[in-house]
């Protein structure tokens, strides 16, 4: 009898999840309602409780806890009160990041609940805490109008912070990330991240001239050399190719975008002869199945998983995704592509291209350069992260060790992306405020007011 249940469940996820996805981009038409658009964003909610409820009833019959239903009502309950903030409180809030996010965060829960509890019940509690922390985050943005001036101020706390992890942090799979203070265990630059991005945007707002242009390269160089001197070279990259995206969008000229991929490219070649785990990940990228018992182990087995999930999944509880080393961080992506099928992971990807989207959407449509580069450099940075994270996990490109964000386990990772999240609401609520932007369509102010 469970099996036909995991079974059915398997399909029943899949269809709620396309149905998901394609609301996603449908609520983004550009001529769409008003009406419409709340109507599709209802139905996302109920889908989303859907497969929450779906998935956490096979988890509870194939594990036989009664803690994933308590954690089940709890995450509903944590869901229930995130929606209402951001509907209530922040009226003009853009429901599709909130709903993806949610939706992110659902997935997450439910793909820990199967591969730890105790992982899940500590990322439920991170979550938790970040919705409480993040809350306050766009009334912030909205109202105080000093983020633009305190653009050293972010250079130095980053690089003080960054250098503090380089010396004092513990070595993790080759690279110096965390930083333990008592039982809590912090990766500073996830959150330093978020610093440079504000550092970056605030010294381009300044000015865009050649000598004010080479200040702030050597400023931004130095974050991305202390990561690489902590052999963090995920998180190195990440940040270079976010300020890349930012100048050349600051300054329009192509050759800051020439020099800097240049420098990128053989910033790469050295740290491959320099770090000898850099290399085993790409002796493992280039040929995985000739150093399967060494190197190419973990990324065998990823790739061992998704293939034997196929496109519909082996179903919760049917698969053998703890084989992956570091599967609930780096590799979550192939547990839930065995689990819950190809098809699901490709819905999955769409859902956080629909986020980069709207990021980019709201960084194109504001006017006020210096939120427009934050935008800007949110999105970017999602969505490099994002594609280091597949990619490393589908042999697309050597593994970095970079986190799937809102879905890999981890509460540094978790905090700062909903922090991110929380900016761009931030955003998205001054301009529509102030009658420039809406969720796939220009808002005029007769619809302004109509809303109010």
């Amino acid at each position: 009898m469970v099996h036909i249940i995991v079974s059915a469940s398997r399909f029943s996820m899949i269809i709620l999840m396309a149905i998901y996805t394609y609301y996603c981009f449908a609520a983004l038409k550009q001529n769409i309602s008003l009406r419409r658009q709340e109507h599709l964003y209802r139905k996302q909610t109920t889908l989303m409780y859907g497969i929450l409820l779906n998935g956490n009833l096979v988890l509870y019959l194939v594990l036989d806890d009664v803690k994933v239903l308590g954690l089940c009502a709890c995450e509903i309950l944590f869901f229930i009160i995130t929606l209402t903030i951001y509907r209530k409180i922040y009226e003009h809030a853009s429901k599709s990041l909130v709903n993806n996010m949610c939706m992110l965060l659902t997935i997450s829960f439910i793909i820990l609940t199967r591969l730890d509890m105790e992982k899940a019940m500590k990322q439920f509690v991170f979550a938790v805490v970040a919705v409480v922390i993040t809350c306050f985050i766009p009334i912030l943005v909205a109202k105080l109008k000093v983020w633009d001036k305190l653009g050293f101020l972010y250079g130095v706390i980053g690089i003080g912070g960054l250098g503090f992890v380089c010396v004092a942090a513990s070595t993790t799979y080759g690279a110096k990330l965390n930083i333990s203070i008592g039982p809590v265990v912090l990766q500073p630059s996830e959150f330093i991240k978020i610093l440079f991005i504000f550092f970056t945007a605030c010294m381009l707002y300044k000015s865009v001239e050649f000598s004010h242009v080479v200040k702030t390269t050597c400023i931004a160089a130095i974050h991305v050399l202390i990561l690489v001197a902590s052999r963090d070279l995920g998180g190195a990259l990440i940040y270079l190719v976010t300020y890349l995206v930012m100048l050349y969008v600051a300054t329009r000229k192509p050759i800051y975008m020439f020099l800097g991929v240049s420098a990128g490219a053989l910033a790469s070649v050295i740290a491959y002869y320099l770090f000898a785990h850099v290399r085993d990940r790409v002796i493992a990228w280039k040929d995985p199945l000739s150093v399967i018992d060494d190197q190419g182990y973990q990324i065998c087995q990823s790739l061992f998983a998704i293939g034997s999930g196929g496109w519909f999944g082996v179903g919760l509880g049917q698969g053998m995704p703890d084989k992956i080393p570091v599967v609930t961080t780096d590799f979550v992506f192939a547990a839930i592509a065995e689990e819950m099928g190809v098809v699901f992971a490709i819905c999955l990807i769409f859902v956080c291209i629909s986020c980069f989207l709207m990021f980019f959407n709201i960084s194109m449509q504001i006017k006020d350069n210096f939120y427009k580069l934050i935008a800007l450099g949110i999105g970017t940075l999602y969505g490099t992260q994002v594609f280091l994270a597949l990619g490393g996990v589908t042999k697309f490109i050597p593994s970095t060790g970079v986190t799937l964000p809102l879905v890999s386990y981890g509460g540094s990772s978790l905090l700062s992306t909903i922090i991110l999240f929380a900016i761009i609401q931030g955003l998205y609520v001054l301009q529509v405020d102030e009658g420039e932007v809406n969720e796939g369509t220009k808002i005029t102010s007769k619809k302004r007011r109509k809303r109010s």
